[in-house]
């Protein structure tokens, strides 16, 4: 079911606000539902329907990125998006360490943008979702740490509204969804059928992503990264955008893996961009 939803580029509502281990208030949950305003498949869901589809090697393609030493704000931003899917990745994979690695760099990225700061109570309950990725990965309670994995997410944008960094917030969940598209293209582009790659079509979504860029704040969206994002992206929505709603060739998919790698990478490495 879930295959055959992305397949026809419809966009799969994440169960967003559903914590595994502390309830947000109300107030709390229609602050961050109204901050995320891209409903998009999660990494989560995109993995899951791969596993519905393609029965990938999760042990095999669980290579986590690692956050640069020196980034702006909205670099940070987009890793943060990166390592939630990192994180949902290591579950698939069934790897106890990868997860507590993986939560614990969210967790020290999330220091560095002013979001988890040890006397601040609204920060703790951010680093007390961190403790309980460590726990639940500990006991090897997957199930459990999708749902926290989400919850993280979550938290870390209710964070970014309350102090003021909302535009933050897109860059989170854009992050997310190119890592996780990276991780499916890549995985079709080596078992290539018209199904699998069917999960790939989702122009509309990439519509909307260029269109919440171009509404970030002049000085923001000119800079070099989000530049190179959105020049990008335009790419892989000339790649999507198949006639009579077909699934994407084999050479598509190979070019768009390729695409939303050396994002990926540009991301996380810091490399400049030309």
């Amino acid at each position: 079911m879930r295959c055959a939803l992305l397949a026809a580029g419809l966009a799969v509502c994440p169960a967003a606000w559903i914590p595994a281990s502390e309830a947000m208030t109300k107030a709390q949950i229609q602050s961050a539902a109204v901050s995320d305003v891209i409903t998009i498949p999660s990494p989560g869901e995109f993995f899951a329907a791969l596993d519905d589809c393609g029965q990938p090697n999760w042990k095999q393609m669980f290579q986590p990125k690692t956050a640069a030493s020196t980034a702006s704000r909205e670099q940070m931003a987009l890793m943060l998006g990166v390592l939630v899917a990192d994180g949902y990745l290591a579950v698939e994979a069934q790897d106890g360490q990868g997860v507590k690695n993986t939560g614990k760099e969210i967790i020290n990225l999330a220091k560095k943008l002013g979001l988890a700061r040890e006397n601040d109570n609204d920060s703790q309950r951010l680093l007390r979702r961190g403790n309980s990725i460590f726990d639940f990965a500990e006991n090897n309670d997957w199930s459990t740490l999708r749902e926290e994995l989400e919850a993280t997410q979550n938290e870390v944008k209710l964070l970014m509204v309350e102090q003021k960094d909302k535009d933050l917030v897109i860059l989170v969940t854009v992050g997310a969804w190119i890592r996780g598209t990276q991780v499916a293209a890549e995985f079709i582009s080596k078992n290539y059928s018209p199904g699998l790659a069917g999960i790939l079509r989702q122009p509309a979504i990439v519509e909307y992503l260029l269109s919440v860029l171009d509404s970030l704040p002049e000085k923001l969206r000119e800079g070099p990264l989000i530049a190179d994002l959105r020049k990008k992206l335009v790419a892989v929505l000339a790649l999507v955008q198949t006639k009579d709603r077909a699934p994407l060739a084999p050479e598509a998919v190979q070019e768009l893996a390729a695409t939303m790698l050396s994002l990926v990478n540009t991301i996380s490495s810091g490399e400049k961009v030309p």
